[in-house]
């Protein structure tokens, strides 16, 4: 079920950082409190292949994050003791040494699995031992949402495992989004920051395809 448009759960979950302090965050409220974009994006699994590419990417844009007002949170559904140990770990053997952003751990996944993004491809319950099984990794797809200040989800996409995120799209979205806010224009497509863009009304479009559409 899309959550575009829904307020985020308002649920706390517990996150880390490079520090190795735990904490318990609520994405809804934090993001209400800070006043501020909050960017969550999830990825399958410490250790393992595509992602420490993608939080690397995260990492290299995070001051284009801050500028902003956009926090970068990841998330997966491993331990917090296991984000710890890779956030030590050197680039050399694949770790993610040198990210500065919270790691949320969902690891009973509560939240995941609130936001309908586990791998998990057939369900079974036996009906005489009561025992219920699942297909798949029960980790999560490479899922991102876009938080606004208030709480509500503006973007959310999701990935399957092979296939790495453009950090830069998130950042052309961001800035759509507040381009809209400020302006209380529409943004086309490809819109980049500083282009034009358009009113949400016949004579605006009209105008738009004249222009920019030959």
């Amino acid at each position: 079920m899309a959550l575009v448009g829904k307020k985020f759960p308002n649920q706390s979950v517990t996150a880390i950082d490079k520090t190795g302090r735990n904490q318990k965050i609520n994405l809804f409220e934090l993001a209400q409190q800070e006043k501020k974009k909050v960017i969550l994006f999830w990825y399958p699994k410490d250790f393992t292949f595509v992602c420490p590419t993608e939080l690397h990417a995260f990492q290299s844009m995070l001051s284009e994050f801050e500028k902003r007002n956009t926090l970068v949170i990841g998330a997966s559904c491993d331990t917090p003791e296991v984000h710890f140990a890779w956030l030590n770990t050197p680039k050399n053997h694949g770790g993610i040494e040198g990210v500065t952003y919270p790691l949320i751990a969902d690891s009973n996944r509560n939240l995941s699995s609130q936001l309908g993004i586990l791998d998990i491809t057939d369900e079974h319950i036996d009906e005489q031992t009561g025992v219920y099984t699942v297909e798949g990794d029960n980790v999560t797809y490479r899922a991102t949402f876009i938080i606004d200040e208030e709480g509500t989800v503006v973007h959310e996409s999701v990935n399957h495992m092979p296939l790495g995120r453009n950090v830069a799209e998130f950042i052309r979205l961001i800035d759509a989004y507040t381009h809209v806010q400020r302006n209380g224009e529409v943004c086309p497509a490809n819109w980049q920051e500083g282009a034009t863009a358009m009113h949400a009304d016949r004579e605006g479009v009209a105008t738009y395809l004249s222009e920019h559409m030959n």
